[in-house]
């Protein structure tokens, strides 16, 4: 016969003190891996966010990034009309050469700056980001010192907001517009005409990379394996999602910190369940006593006590998942080792998050709770008779 689960939530509640200080001490570990998992979970669907099925971005064979590819003009025009490359509606193709490279923006929390994506585009490249909208102000002109800012940028830094302007290359740049591009990694970029761009880096030949659509999922692969074997180009060509699915790796070392401290905490907290539930043995021996005259069996007390450490460890993971609840949206950086520049990016609590963290809570409820719940089951009827 199973023991209700009413006397364990009443034997919770006789002792809440106990009852809270174990549960909070589980809660602050689930919000600790919660925090890790929402921070690489927003990196993670900023980046995917950025990447479109069909397109594939071009770079110099063996780059690792935009940032040391280089592709000429020569280049990007024996290869933009490569079949299999989708078309505008003017009928030209809808391949990007563009110019990516890092500038230094200062702001007060960052005295010494920070190194931003600073890319040069066509209005071609303006039309292959269907994600990316104008969110204030206008689109740069060709041929002017004019740059369109992430809104991300504009939140981080004073001198990126419109109307202002930016130092970098041989002047000042008017800052025109800003953009808005959804959840994607855009919004941590600043955009500028690229031959004006490539005029102030001196740079009017050796680009970095260009952006092409394929005309259908079809064609993907083989447009890939066409620019990788036409050995005039020296090329190599990937789908825009492997590429910022690789940028992810930014948030490794930050995962791996966090989950190793969730980890050290867990086991801590599953000692503070396993202590809380050993002393409500001691305190209860009459009790498990006359449970065994009443006709429980062994198996139902060491059920009903595992149950009730589960019960003390689901109210510390629900806990968890408020205290950290606040989180979700609130928007941070991080440095990419791939771009070497910042990626803004919002924190993510999703629910499959939340399910994690009250799974990991009744992990620890387990282990805390198994050993002192075979102790319950173990006592001798007489014995714990006596303690009455």
């Amino acid at each position: 016969m199973a023991i209700p689960i009413s006397y364990n939530l009443r034997n919770l509640v006789a002792r809440k003190t106990t009852t809270l200080m174990t549960a909070l001490g589980i809660a602050l570990t689930v919000a600790v891996l919660l925090s890790v998992v929402a921070l690489v979970d927003g990196l993670r669907v900023s980046l995917s966010a950025s990447s479109h099925p069909l397109h594939l971005l071009v770079m110099r064979r063996n780059a690792t990034a935009e940032l040391n590819s280089l592709i000429t003009r020569q280049g990007y025009q024996d290869l933009k009309f490569k079949p299999g490359i989708a078309r505008g509606a003017n009928g030209e193709p809808l391949a990007s050469l563009e110019l990516v490279t890092v500038i230094v923006l200062d702001s007060p929390d960052l005295p010494g700056g920070m190194n931003v994506t600073l890319r040069g585009l066509t209005p071609t490249g303006l039309e292959l980001r269907d994600q990316v909208r104008l969110l204030e102000g206008r689109w740069f002109e060709a041929g002017k010192r004019e740059v369109v800012v992430g809104k991300s940028l504009m939140r981080r830094y004073p001198d990126a907001r419109l109307g202002g302007q930016l130092r970098f290359g041989r002047g000042a740049w008017s800052v025109v517009g800003v953009l808005d591009a959804g959840r994607g990694a855009a919004n941590s970029e600043v955009f500028a005409d690229l031959n004006q761009l490539a005029s102030d880096q001196n740079r009017p030949e050796a680009l970095s990379s260009a952006l092409i659509r394929a005309a259908s999922p079809g064609a993907v692969n083989a447009l890939i394996q066409d620019l990788e074997a036409d050995q005039r180009l020296n090329v190599s060509a990937q789908t825009e999602k492997a590429y910022y699915d690789a940028q992810t790796s930014s948030g490794a070392p930050l995962q791996a910190v966090g989950t190793l401290i969730a980890i050290i905490m867990a086991i801590g907290s599953s000692f503070a369940a396993m202590n809380t539930m050993y002393a409500a043995v001691a305190q209860r021996a009459a009790e498990i006593g006359t449970l065994r005259v009443l006709g429980f069996s062994r198996s139902g007390i060491l059920l009903s006590f595992l149950v009730e450490s589960l019960l003390l460890s689901l109210l510390g993971g629900l806990l968890g998942c408020l205290l950290v609840l606040p989180l979700n949206n609130i928007e941070t950086a991080i440095g990419s080792f791939v771009t070497f520049s910042e990626i803004t990016f919002a924190f993510r609590i999703s629910p499959q998050a939340m399910l994690l963290g009250i799974g990991f809570a009744l992990l620890m409820g387990t282990l805390g709770g198994l050993f002192p719940a075979a102790s319950a089951s173990r006592k001798q009827i007489l014995a714990a008779l006596r303690q009455i």
